[in-house]
C-alpha cells in the first residue's frame, strides 16, 4: 500500500520549504496549491524521491474559476501505488507556467489541449501548438467567458 495523500504532502512540504502556498482539503480528495514558479521543483521532487516515486502524470487539465485559471496536475506512482493532485493559480490575463515535459514525456499532450482550450502557456514545452482545434481558431473555448463564434471559414457554427 502507497501513503496516504497527507503523508505525500507533508513529504513535499518538508522537501520542498516554501513551494506549498498550501494543502486543500475539501469534501472530495485534498490537493496541494503548489507556487506556480516552483511547479518543475515539486515535480523533480515528487518523481526522484525514492519513497514517493511518481512516476505518471495520468491527467494535466485546466480549470477556469473565472477569476483565475488553473492548472490541475494528478500524478500516481504505479510502483508505490499513491497518488497526488498539485494546483497552480494563474494570473486570468496572462496565464503562463513551465511546462514539466522534462520532468514525464507523458505530461507533453496534456499540457497542448490545456493550451488549446484555455490558452495557457507552458513555458519551455518542446511543441507549443494547438492540439485539437486548427491553428487559426480564435479564443480557448473551455474559458467560461468565450463567446463561440458563429462562422468559421464561413461554415456556421450555430
Amino acid at each position: 500500500m502507497g501513503l496516504t495523500l497527507k503523508e505525500v504532502y507533508e513529504r513535499l512540504k518538508e522537501g520542498c520549504p516554501g513551494a506549498v502556498v498550501e494543502i486543500v482539503e475539501p469534501s472530495g480528495e485534498a490537493y496541494a496549491v503548489v507556487e506556480p514558479s516552483r511547479i518543475v521543483e515539486v515535480c523533480r521532487f515528487l518523481r526522484d524521491t525514492v519513497e514517493l516515486d511518481f512516476d505518471y502524470p495520468s491527467c494535466i487539465s485546466g480549470v477556469d474559476d473565472l477569476k483565475n485559471l488553473w492548472v490541475v496536475y494528478h500524478l500516481y506512482s504505479v510502483r508505490r501505488n499513491h497518488r497526488a493532485v498539485l494546483k497552480v493559480k494563474l494570473d486570468r490575463e496572462n496565464p503562463a507556467v513551465s511546462s514539466v515535459c522534462g520532468v514525464w514525456s507523458g505530461a507533453n499532450w496534456h499540457e497542448r489541449e490545456a493550451y488549446d482550450m484555455y490558452g495557457i502557456v507552458f513555458e519551455g514545452h518542446p511543441d507549443p501548438r494547438r492540439i485539437l482545434l486548427p491553428e487559426d481558431w480564435p479564443g480557448y473555448p473551455m474559458r467560461k467567458d468565450y463567446d463561440f463564434p458563429e462562422h468559421y471559414q464561413g461554415i456556421p457554427l450555430k
